[in-house]
């Protein structure tokens, strides 16, 4: 099964992944307080999504993540559209993002080697409730299934190279999005959590048994965090490197807290910690795939992007 992150790993010792999305369009103008979150946009300001994935490959990213981490059909379902125009804008996510990587190469006459992650939210991201930094929903693995099914059926016939199964809280939806996995076997994905703490998934889980099932999954070609603070994410390695030989992958948030109600994010003073700061210690713990989530920046990214090529 095509693996791109084998092959660029390959080439170099990490991957740059993009930094966030939605906070970078709100900087812009857009009114994200909505259930549908960035994926509003891709109805009303389409061209505004191309140009923030274009400026992350411009800033060094090696791998845009598609404005579908809210686009489901049920999402869609509640704003009066219907299922066939639902699954034609989460195919528009996957053509902005190929859209912004040719026209980066273009500008930069390169045939460097980018990539396309199509974004799978977790079923509490439809719910809106902020529930996907708790895990706190249930549902039966079919309902999980059908959930989710039409997306990733919608991202992989757009032809993402890779499938981001991200902002995990919830270790039932995992195994299920495990096992929807499996009817697409030349699909790889990787599959990245919210925590409790260092040692627990969202929900309670312990994360060794997380871990340990998806080590049996070859489909899963990394597994890490995303969307948890900058200063959780040393302990998070910390026991991640213990537990999977898999590349870990991380792309915290930048610690500020967010409120589910406003659907905004407020700054902490409760931390010193920075990019500038953690990137050393991440590489020494084992993190090859690296970049932001929300209310990280282009900057962000700039800068991993240095850090990187000085010690590749």
């Amino acid at each position: 099964m095509p693996n791109p992150i084998t092959q660029l790993l390959n080439q170099n010792n990490y991957i740059i992944i993009d930094g966030a999305l939605a906070s970078e369009l709100q900087r812009r103008g857009c009114d994200l307080n909505d259930n549908l979150w960035s994926a509003k946009v891709l109805i009303e300001q389409p061209e505004l999504i191309r140009q923030v994935h274009y400026d992350y490959f411009n800033a060094g990213a090696d791998c845009a993540i598609t404005a579908s981490y809210q686009a489901t059909p049920l999402g869609f379902a509640q704003k009066g559209i219907a299922q066939d125009e639902s699954i034609k804008l989460i195919k528009k996510s996957v053509e902005l993002a190929r859209q912004a990587k040719q026209d980066y190469l273009e500008q930069i006459d390169s045939n460097k080697p980018l990539f396309i992650a199509g974004s799978v939210g977790p079923y509490g991201a439809y719910l809106a409730n902020g529930s996907e930094y708790t895990g706190n929903y249930q549902l039966s693995e079919d309902e999980f299934i059908e959930f989710h099914q039409i997306r990733l059926q919608a991202l992989i016939d757009a032809k993402v190279d890779i499938l981001a199964c991200e902002t995990l809280p919830n270790f039932a939806e995992i195994k299920a999005l495990t096992k929807l996995l499996k009817l697409f076997p030349t699909m790889t994905a990787w599959f990245s959590f919210t925590l409790k703490d260092a040692n627990h998934l969202s929900d309670g889980t312990p994360l060794f048994e997380v871990i340990d099932y998806l080590n049996q999954i070859d489909q899963v070609v990394s597994i890490g965090v995303n969307c948890i603070a900058l200063e959780k994410v040393t302990l998070a390695l910390t026991e991640l490197q213990k537990l999977t030989s898999k590349p870990l992958i991380v792309y915290p948030n930048s610690g500020e807290l967010y409120d589910p109600t406003t659907k905004q994010w407020h700054q902490d003073h409760q931390h010193n910690c920075t990019f500038d700061n953690q990137l050393p210690v991440w590489i020494k713990l084992g993190a090859k795939l690296i970049g932001g989530c929300c209310q990280t920046t282009p900057n962000d990214i700039a800068l991993i992007a240095h850090y990187l090529k000085t010690i590749n």
